[in-house]
């Protein structure tokens, strides 16, 4: 699939970057633009990317009405993950002060191409990130499954460190490569499979029991929270899918094609929440 390519380098030093996104600076100053993307950057030209089709535990959220934060999910999987990636990227060692902040990595700086053709909102641009350099010099570049499966977003999903998360932007073909990798990684109870209650149910008793001790896909988590907030914190669910409806948010069901509200892919019986789908199985719309 036509994606256009960017090289750069990454260089985290001052920033906070999780498991499924990090600064990233293109040694063509003028890249973003010639790719028709409006991306925004900072002084030095540096853009916060976000990796296409996946989602990682989620290490620094504030939800944006009432409540307090950062939050975060569980740390063994949110830090891990947000590890993994730099690990991934090239980065050796990492030190963060409390709140994730980086004060210091070696190298300073890695090597790193990019293949987008998206941003989002936020003025980020989404990506499959890779880490080694490449010789092709032609900024159309075809992007396949194969190479997504050398990409960091599909080492991420196959290690079991991010949900595979879709927006009706990304490809068919490429979400494939990506629902199969997280369908192993499932099967074999790696990293978020372990002790993921997305789809078996998380029985939610105080904020503490998504920040600390079960975890669910991100964007459930991010739903919570900012309930929560809104809540006073009180963990009632009773009014959840609605708050769910109003905040809006249509998906895709892969099967059956329709489309609904993501309210209408989650169960809630008494204080246990759940998806009634796969995360693969759903398509979020832009």
């Amino acid at each position: 699939m036509p994606y256009a390519l960017i090289k750069g380098q990454s260089r985290i030093v001052g920033t906070a970057p999780d498991g499924d996104s990090f600064r990233f600076y293109p040694d063509d100053e003028d890249a973003f633009d010639k790719a028709g993307l409006r991306v925004r950057v900072n002084a030095g030209g540096g853009a916060q990317l976000r990796l296409e089709g996946i989602d990682t535990p989620e290490t620094h959220y504030t939800p944006p009405v009432g409540g307090t934060g950062p939050l975060h999910q569980p740390p063994p999987s949110a830090k891990g993950a947000a590890s993994r990636a730099l690990e991934l990227l090239g980065f050796t060692r990492v030190e963060r002060r409390p709140g994730e902040t980086v004060t210091e990595s070696e190298p300073e700086t890695v090597p790193c191409h990019i293949a987008t053709r998206s941003t989002d909102d936020y003025g980020r641009c989404i990506a499959f990130a890779f880490s080694d350099e490449t010789a092709q010099d032609d900024p159309a570049f075809f992007l396949t499954g194969e190479k997504v499966r050398e990409s960091i977003n599909h080492h991420l999903v196959d290690e079991g460190w991010a949900y595979v998360t879709f927006y009706s932007s990304l490809f068919a073909d490429l979400r494939g490569t990506l629902a199969d990798a997280a369908s192993k990684a499932q099967a074999a109870k790696h990293g978020v499979w372990r002790d993921d209650a997305t789809l078996t149910g998380l029985t939610l008793t105080s904020i503490d029991t998504i920040t600390e001790e079960r975890l669910v896909l991100p964007k459930l988590f991010r739903r919570l929270v900012d309930y929560l907030a809104v809540n006073d914190g009180n963990p009632d669910l009773s009014g959840f899918l609605a708050y769910v409806d109003t905040h809006g948010g249509r998906v895709i069901r892969t099967d059956t094609t329709a489309v609904t509200g993501f309210d209408n892919v989650l169960h809630v019986h008494g204080q246990t929440v759940k998806l009634v789908l796969h995360p693969s199985e759903l398509i979020f719309l832009e």
